[in-house]
């Protein structure tokens, strides 16, 4: 009834490598650099006109800038149900759309 193609034969179609790439984190830090420029821009533009937004001056306290974080932040994330409580970033879904820069303290 059913023939073994390698698919079907090898399991998931879609297999996903357990390392990221070299341009997949190149991507990766791009994204994170062109976040901290908008982020940048709307505050000066808004600097320019006298104001203020509380998200933009907590943005400011609270997100580390793509240069400040550690390797292991910027291309893993903690999920409490991983063996050593980390999984490389591009094993979740929509990771390049997610912002994954605070993890909590410890892991």
């Amino acid at each position: 009834m059913f023939k073994p193609s390698s698919p079907l034969f090898g399991g998931l179609l879609w297999k996903t490598p357990w390392r990221i790439s070299s341009p997949q984190k190149a991507r990766q830090r791009k994204r994170l650099r062109a976040v901290d420029q908008v982020v940048d821009t709307v505050s000066a533009a808004l600097a320019r006109q006298g104001q203020s937004t509380k998200s933009i001056n907590r943005w400011y306290d609270e997100m580390p800038r793509e240069q400040e974080m550690l390797p292991k932040d910027k291309y893993t994330i903690f999920d409490k149900k991983e063996r050593r409580y980390r999984k490389s970033i591009h094993k979740l879904p929509k990771w390049t759309r997610v912002s994954q820069r605070v993890n909590p303290p410890g892991f």
